[in-house]
């Protein structure tokens, strides 16, 4: 089936890196087996970062090589690092988004890089993927993390935001995203920072945005990216996620809600909402002491609804 709109599941690794509780590795897989088969076609499963500063992501070696055995599944992890492209690309990830936040402190805190010396990790990920066979190459995308503010430093200059789009394009990253991590984003935002940087690198090199709920405008800014005409939105099942390294920074937009929303108005994702509504079920008895978001799922499917397939 065609799909119109790809939401691409960050939950295995958004969500639980912001949960106290450490779910078991056989859940993971079990998580993402579900949610595969309910029709999600991208899947970030995990993130490369040393066990010791995130250990709900310990495992993310073994269960992106489990991931990669489920047919037609797009596998996604994060990487902050060279080291953490090494790791994807020796356990088969289909594609690795590297953030580069646009509040240098926050990049600090992240991933203890300041912007020059991420320009510069960039550019070793770059010879990195260089060198490596095609069919070993994921595709690889920079992700302009606290585009829309941030918790420390405040308000973020849009012109720094689509001036660093382009110099990454004219370094050779093929793709950018657009991340709202602190979610203090609205959609008129979106709208002058998704056409800028349209403007200055051309519409294929942004496809994709990436949302959070904290203060109710995911929704409204995926309704947004849509009328814009961007074609994946991330988003986690329950609602779950945030960013450590920035206080205040609460869950993603909620899955479930996402895909009733878009099926409603007509667009189609692949994804059936009855299945997905059960993997909801699964993950919550996995994670008993942590708080599920969202409405589409308590309420149900309105009677006689169909979705955008039927």
């Amino acid at each position: 089936m065609a799909i119109d709109i790809e939401i691409s599941e960050v939950g295995p690794r958004d969500g639980l890196q912001s949960i106290r509780s450490i779910m078991p590795t056989e859940a993971k897989k079990a998580w993402i087996r579900a949610q595969h088969e309910a029709g999600t076609p991208e899947i970030e499963v995990g993130s490369f970062v040393p066990a010791k500063l995130l250990p709900q992501l310990a495992d993310t070696a073994e269960v992106v090589r489990y991931a990669t055995t489920l047919p037609g599944l797009r596998v996604a992890a994060l990487v902050p690092n060279r080291r953490g492209l090494e790791g994807a690309i020796a356990a088969g990830a289909h594609k690795v988004s590297m953030p580069f936040s646009m509040s240098e402190t926050h990049s600090v805190r992240n991933v203890k890089k300041t912007h020059v010396q991420m320009r510069e990790e960039i550019v070793r990920c770059l010879e990195l993927l260089a060198e490596t066979p095609a069919e070993r190459r994921p595709a690889f995308e920079v992700g302009l993390a606290t585009a829309f503010g941030c918790t420390i430093e405040g308000p973020i200059p849009e012109d720094r935001v689509i001036r660093t789009a382009a110099e990454l394009i004219d370094l050779g990253v093929a793709e950018v995203g657009l991340s709202d991590t602190t979610g203090m984003g609205n959609p008129r935002q979106l709208e002058r920072l998704a056409t800028g940087i349209w403007s200055a690198c051309g519409r294929e090199r942004l496809t994709g945005v990436h949302l959070h709920n904290t203060r109710g405008q995911g929704l409204a800014n995926a309704l947004k990216a849509v009328e814009l005409g961007f074609t994946t939105i991330d988003s986690s099942l329950g609602g779950i996620g945030g960013c450590p390294a920035a206080p205040g920074a609460s869950g993603n937009i909620v899955t479930e809600d996402l895909a009733f929303l878009l099926e409603a108005m007509g667009l189609r994702t692949g994804i059936d909402l009855e299945a997905l509504f059960r993997v909801r079920e699964l993950v919550q008895a996995a994670l008993p002491d942590e708080e599920l978001y969202g409405f589409a799922a308590a309420a149900g499917l309105p009677p006689g609804f169909t979705g955008a397939a039927a």
